[in-house]
């Protein structure tokens, strides 16, 4: 049941918002309400009608800004309280996950009605993910605290509707619910940007991200009908048990991932992040890059891997070619971005692309690794959206390099903390990035060594682009175009120190993570008669000889 709170209870916090009265004040009021405030001080006083008139119309501006004031942080705390509360109730969830079991866990089924068949459950793969959208929710809406003013209601409303529909995603266990909330996000977050946008390109913008992810998963609608009708079922358990030729899951896997690859997003089908990020909301850009783009990563362990292993297997060279291509293109294009928002949402594709690499490299480390880089991903990245996007932008509204120099002159303390996480985005030791990049280019050196070479390239220019941007913003005379701001608020440093703990903490005591991802990991790997290196014959792990060349347990005996 627990499983079940965490998908009703954002929904509960929406309808107590929507509940909430938010009467707002008539300019008419505001005026009454001048005058009789002002009536005792203009009674004695000796100014002339004009300027009466001008300290009413002050008075009245004053009393609009309070009234609109109370009513935006009533709200917002109401919808912050309420993740708040779903992110200690996940965490309850991580206390009582035993990693020992290798079974779906807190498993709730409704089929009392035939038409609908409700089948949810996490295993150690999909805690995390679940765990990280319950973490990053709070974050996003208090990164736009203050910063959203109209429609605030439907604001809170649509992250916490957001919220529900994410866990719900990396918790259900039926194929064609997978899909519905895979798809469910795009109207929402469509509206976000639109409503909540910047920019004159937000309209395109949105469009181009609805338009894209949908085309895309129209090839896994028809792939899940098909599978329906050849199996009866959409049960990921009954799903993993049935047999499938290599000729049908080669077209029905190439139809799930064109979808998966769209939401990755990987060379050519990429186009929408950058436009979506740059027209995006703070608040939309953090959840885009921390959780959004997580779902191919997981849709590529939970379908793809899981159900048509002899397809990937099979189509694994290609992946790879299409993972190294994203990743020197990517990382190529973000050398010469000039917004930041867009320089940071292509270093996104670039990291996505490694995750795809150790996901595809058929070996428990690369699994490991792919996880951790996409863990990491989902804090780093967010809180370089929120230096860029939200304490630079707020202070300044530019986002073009060009208009910055010199910050560390005025903003030491916000400097340091950026300095932090452009470090670790590009992979820094005693960082979670760097642990999952690493991982994941071992694991793949095993399958692949030359594709492993070509993938490390992208440590190299990730730090060129990286150390460029924040040596361009932070040093050197200040800037001309710009003004001396005050440094970091309390709040501001509070969200910074929150994305920054657990990418540190989580760097050092990687074992947290990895020991709960052992039995779920284990499964995923499949058979293939591909040589690895013969640099080990024998790898021992969890009580048993694994074999590196085909990837079975054997007897130690």
């Amino acid at each position: 049941m627990i499983l079940l709170l965490l998908l009703i209870l954002p929904l509960i916090g929406s309808l107590i918002i929507s509940m909430i009265p938010v009467s707002e004040l008539s300019e008419e009021e505001a005026k009454l309400l001048a005058n009789t405030n002002l009536e005792a001080e203009l009674a004695n006083s000796t100014l002339t009608t004009e300027e009466i008139t001008t300290q009413i119309k002050q008075e009245t501006d004053k009393i609009l800004k309070q009234e609109n004031y109370k009513r935006t942080r009533i709200l917002q705390i109401v919808g912050i309280i309420t993740t708040l509360i779903t992110f200690i109730i996940s965490l309850y969830m991580w206390v009582l996950f035993d990693s020992n079991v290798n079974q779906y866990q807190f498993v709730y089924n409704f089929d009392s009605i035939s038409f609908c068949h409700f089948y949810i459950g996490i295993d150690g793969i999909s805690l995390y993910f679940v765990l990280l959208t319950t973490f990053l929710t709070p974050v996003a809406l208090l990164a736009n605290f203050g910063s959203i003013t109209n429609n605030i209601k439907y604001f809170i409303i649509s992250f916490l509707v957001l919220e529900t529909l994410q866990i719900a995603l990396f918790v259900v266990l039926d194929l064609l619910l997978f899909y519905i909330f895979f798809e469910s996000i795009l109207p929402v977050l469509f509206l976000v940007i639109i409503i909540y946008g910047t920019g004159e390109e937000r309209v395109r913008s949105s469009f181009l991200f609805f338009l894209y992810t949908l085309a895309g998963s129209l090839f896994m609608l028809l792939a899940i009908l098909q599978i329906y009708n050849y199996v009866g079922s959409t049960d990921f358990q009954l799903l993993s048990l049935s047999e499938i030729s290599l000729e049908s899951q080669i077209i029905l896997w190439a139809a799930f991932f064109l979808a998966l690859a769209v939401k990755t997003p990987l060379i050519p089908v990429h186009m929408w992040l950058p436009r979506a990020h740059t027209s995006a909301p703070l608040g939309g850009s953090i959840l885009l890059a921390g959780t959004v783009l997580k779902f191919a990563t997981y849709g590529m362990l939970r379908l793809l891997i899981h159900l048509f292993p002899d397809a990937s297997n099979y189509c694994s060279v290609i992946v790879q070619v299409i993972a190294i291509i994203s990743l020197i293109f990517a990382s190529l294009a973000t050398i010469l971005q000039q917004d930041t928002k867009t320089l940071i949402a292509y270093s996104s594709i670039c990291h996505m692309a490694v995750v795809v690499l150790g996901i595809f490299s058929n070996s428990f480390i690369g699994i490991i690794g792919a996880i951790l880089l996409g863990i990491a991903h989902g804090f780093v990245s967010p809180a370089l959206f929120y230096c860029v996007g939200g304490i630079m932008y707020d202070r300044y509204h530019k986002r073009n390099i060009g208009y910055y120099k010199g910050l560390s002159l005025t903003m030491p303390v916000f400097i340091t903390l950026f300095f932090i996480f452009i470090l670790a985005n590009t992979g820094i030791p005693l960082t979670l990035n760097f642990l999952g990049e690493q991982l994941s280019l071992i694991g793949m050196w095993e399958r692949n060594p030359i594709i492993t070479v070509l993938g490390s390239t992208g440590i190299v220019l990730s730090a060129c682009y990286s150390i460029w941007m924040y040596n361009r913003i932070s040093y050197g005379s200040f800037s001309p175009y710009l003004s001396p701001m005050p440094d970091i608020s309390r709040k501001e440093f509070n969200l910074l120190i929150a994305l920054l703990l657990p990418t540190v903490i989580f760097g050092i005591f990687p074992s947290v993570i990895i020991e709960t991802l052992d039995i779920p990991t284990t499964t995923l790997l499949y058979v293939t008669e591909t040589p690895t290196l013969p640099l080990i014959n024998y790898l021992y792990y969890d009580g048993f000889y694994l074999q590196d060349k085909n990837m079975k347990y054997l007897d130690p005996n």
